[in-house]
């Protein structure tokens, strides 16, 4: 700066005219004055001025040319799964046009795949104040701003509204009539009973019809409640049948049981249904005001209800459930819900009398139950006992038969006088819509292009069930052409898992324990996916990967990492979901752990940066604990942000269970081929794409772009 002075001083002798000159040389007169003002105030600005325009100097061709060449490298890398070397080239890109928005946006997506959330919002809010993105990238920002606040919180306190329903009739064909009850699948279908046209019909997650069945040849008579086991079959009561007909996954009629009658095994007026963790199933009687249970072969076992020492009977038997092999059974005489075991011990007044105003259908739903209380929703924890109220149907004289909750997060009612069956959506579902991520663009056999999607909620949870009329594609706003759904991963029961074997010097104690835990883990796969086994040393290691099968004979003899009280969790579990994320759909890691933590533990990688690392690519953590310490508060973090659970290694069932629980994951991946109209640009255009996603009363959106291979 005082060098500029200088020169403008210089600037005044030689340009100003007037002998009044010597006097800004000299320090004196109004000249000198004139100078001093524009010194202080105007020659700053000036200067300034001439800095940015300096700085704002337009790109050359060579620093545009390497940052269209480090875009297309990063893209590429996001879309193979190598986010690292992603995040490299888009840095490398923005060094050459740091102001570009595009590069802004990939390099946050990368970020956030990568599990570093925080610099992800930092690289989108830059990218949205330059005017980038709209309302897309906002609702990005605000949703994922939105899970680092644990806005799960919200998801459990949230309310529902109505917000569609499945018509009772089309023009002048009638869909159903007087639902008794509703049933939701994994799948996103559900099933309706249809008492008053004495059928059951499968709806699908848009509300059309897959198939409807009257059971029997001669016909269901007054079916009343449904209940769908885990092998597909349908159990369905028959009101005025006085029995219970079982169909097959696709509403064939197999067989009956029960018949009219007050004896053993016989109903007057079977109601309500539910399952055991064993299969057996049982069936209230409201004519014989009692439970009929009968074993999986469906043969009578035994009946409870009846009046005894230990308990008062039932005055007017209502609906059941089964929670946690307890059977909670409610009575719309008095209001109360009773638990039994399940030899139909009473055990105690779960909720006492007029808690409830006539409780009707029951189901459970997050480790609780969903009561339909005459004209409201009310979710009943057992173990607190608390009561809260989570929506209502309508006035005071509906009858709410039954209420399911779906795996999309809605709640299904069937309201029996008003005939008609509501679909309740969480208001926070309705008002931010869905989460739709374009999460690889497969261009190989361009014009042909393979699109990975996956949808969620703002919650985190999966959108399953959709079809190819819930997606639109489009390139630059003109529809594609020969759109088709491939492949949807809640469709698939094939799982790749990788196990994490604790390295700490206390390991060597459970040697044989984890050996037998990965032949375990092994088998349950059923030579299906692919199984990695890291070890969690001060540097971890890839001890195996390949079919399960090969790894049914493994040992800990040739593991290469050694123990060590240095052994790093951060590291282990980065590298184990390395190897999953371009693997299946649906993905798990199991950690086999002597019930300790050292402070390396998560020392490069921050807690919550590994459970976003693992929820970003649809992984799911499991913790499966060698000794009976307890619970450890970070691996227990890790299980609760990604869907899975704790487990003690010597459980009854064993280990095959969190592998079940994994294939049976509800998952939102789906997979979009098209042909792209757009002109390849020899590999070295970029090529817009944008998705739509519809479900009811639901949307989203996404917006990305891909290369056509090199030519």
């Amino acid at each position: 700066m005082k060098d500029f002075d200088l020169i403008m001083k210089k600037f005044f002798l030689q340009n100003v005219q007037n002998s009044a000159c010597a006097d800004v040389v000299s320090g004196t007169g109004c000249r000198y004055q004139l100078y001093q003002v524009l010194r202080i105030f105007v020659f700053p600005v000036l200067f300034c001025f001439m800095f940015i325009c300096l700085m704002a100097e337009e790109p050359t061709e060579i620093q545009k040319g390497l940052a269209s060449e480090n875009f297309r490298l990063g893209v590429q890398a996001y879309y193979r799964g190598a986010f690292n070397d992603s995040i490299m080239a888009f840095e490398k890109a923005l060094s050459n046009l740091p102001e570009e928005s595009l590069i802004l946006d990939w390099l946050g997506k990368a970020y956030y795949r990568s599990g570093f959330e925080d610099t992800a919002l930092q690289q989108w809010q830059t990218a949205l104040k330059k005017g980038y993105g709209g309302l897309l990238l906002e609702n990005r920002i605000d949703i994922v701003r939105g899970r680092r606040e644990n806005i799960s919180i919200m998801n459990e306190q949230k309310r529902y509204v109505e917000g569609g329903n499945f018509p009772a009739k089309t023009g002048e064909t009638v869909n159903y009539q007087y639902p008794t009850s509703v049933f939701s699948l994994k799948d996103g279908s559900s099933i309706v009973v249809s008492y008053g046209t004495n059928e059951i019909i499968s709806y699908n997650v848009n509300g059309k019809v897959n198939f409807r069945s009257q059971g029997p040849l001669s016909g269901f008579l007054r079916p009343f409640d449904v209940y769908v086991l885990d092998n597909g079959d349908i159990l369905v009561s028959e009101y005025g049948g006085d029995r219970v007909s079982v169909l097959d996954s696709g509403g064939i009629y197999k067989t009956s049981f029960g018949e009219k009658g007050m004896g053993d095994g016989q109903f007057m007026g079977p109601q309500y249904i539910t399952v055991d963790s064993k299969n057996y199933v049982y069936v209230t009687d409201f004519g014989n005001n009692r439970v009929n249970v009968f074993n999986p072969e469906y043969q009578f076992v035994f009946s409870f209800g009846e009046k005894n020492s230990n308990f008062a009977g039932f005055t007017a038997v209502g609906g059941i459930c089964c929670l946690d092999d307890l059977i909670y059974v409610g009575d719309g005489g008095s209001g109360a819900l009773y638990c039994f075991d399940v030899n139909g011990n009473y055990i105690e007044t779960a909720a006492p009398k007029k808690t409830f105003k006539k409780p009707e259908g029951i189901r459970e739903w997050k480790g609780k139950l969903l009561v339909s209380d005459y004209n409201k929703m009310v979710l009943f924890d057992p173990v607190s006992m608390e009561l809260t109220q989570v929506g209502t149907v309508g006035n005071a004289s509906t009858s709410l038969m039954s209420s399911s909750p779906d795996v999309n997060g809605n709640i299904l009612t069937a309201e029996f006088r008003e005939n008609d069956i509501k679909i309740f959506s969480g208001m926070t579902d309705i008002a931010g819509g869905l989460f739709v991520q374009i999460e690889r663009v497969n261009s190989e056999k361009f014009p042909l292009v393979q699109m990975e999607v996956r949808v969620e909620d703002r919650f985190r949870n999966p959108i399953v069930g959709l079809e190819a009329s819930n997606f639109y594609v489009t390139e630059e706003k003109r529809p594609v052409s020969e759109q088709t759904l491939a492949g949807a991963a809640y469709q698939s029961s094939v799982v790749d898992i990788t196990v994490i074997l604790d390295r700490s010097l206390e390991s060597e104690e459970y040697e044989e324990s984890m050996k037998e835990a990965v032949k375990e883990i092994a088998k349950a796969m059923g030579g299906r996916g692919r199984l990695n086994v890291v070890s969690a040393g001060e540097i971890p290691s890839l001890e195996f990967s390949g079919s399960p099968d090969l790894a049914l004979n493994f040992t800990s003899k040739n593991i290469l990492s050694q123990r060590t009280q240095r052994w790093n969790l951060d590291l282990a579990l980065r590298l184990g979901a390395n190897n999953l994320v371009n693997g299946e759909k649906k993905r798990g890691v199991i950690f086999l752990s002597c019930g300790g933590l050292t402070p390396l533990s998560f020392q490069r990688y921050g807690l919550a940066d590994i459970a976003a690392y693992l929820n970003n690519n649809g992984i799911i953590f499991d913790a499966v604990y060698l000794t009976r310490k307890g619970s450890v508060p970070e691996l227990e973090y890790l299980c609760r942000q990604t869907g899975g659970k704790e487990h003690y290694i010597y459980e009854k069932q064993g280990l095959s269970p969190i592998v079940q629980e994994l294939q049976d994951a509800p998952n939102g991946s789906y997979v979009i081929t098209y042909y792209s109209a757009l002109p390849p640009g020899f590999g070295e255009s970029y090529l817009p794409v944008e998705l739509e996603v519809y479900l009811l009363n639901r949307s989203g959106r996404d917006e990305t772009g891909y290369f056509a291979p090199l030519q």
